[in-house]
């Protein structure tokens, strides 16, 4: 059996910020800019306190079976709740998408490719 490998994105919204909490966020906008943003096994933040309160980590993950995808997204929400809470922003409305790399459609070269056994 293979590894297949997953994409998690976790979305939700800020919720009940403080002042504080706020310019915190402002301040380390640049690391957590859109721009950056990467599926990562540990779990990407990005988001854009200054027009809106929504955020989006993005997190990759892999299992054996179809199935296991499931896993791989509670692992993501709960890692991206804990991240929130352990800095103590409220947020609300969290919720998951997830994608078999395994099952995503081929680009017309990679399907070329793979037809080739490259």
């Amino acid at each position: 059996m293979s590894t297949r490998d997953f994409r998690i994105t976790v979305r939700g919204v800020f919720d009940g910020l403080d002042e504080a909490q706020r310019a915190e966020l402002l301040a380390n906008a640049a690391e957590h800019d859109v721009l950056r943003a990467a599926f990562t096994p540990e779990g990407h933040l990005s988001y854009d306190i200054a027009a809106r309160t929504a955020f989006t980590f993005r997190f990759a993950d892999s299992g054996e079976a179809e199935e296991d995808i499931l896993d791989a997204t509670e692992r993501a929400e709960t890692a991206a709740a804990s991240w929130l809470t352990g800095r103590g922003y409220g947020f609300k409305n969290l919720r998951s998408q997830a994608e078999d790399l395994s099952l995503a459609a081929l680009g017309k070269r990679r399907r070329r490719e793979a037809v080739r056994g490259l």
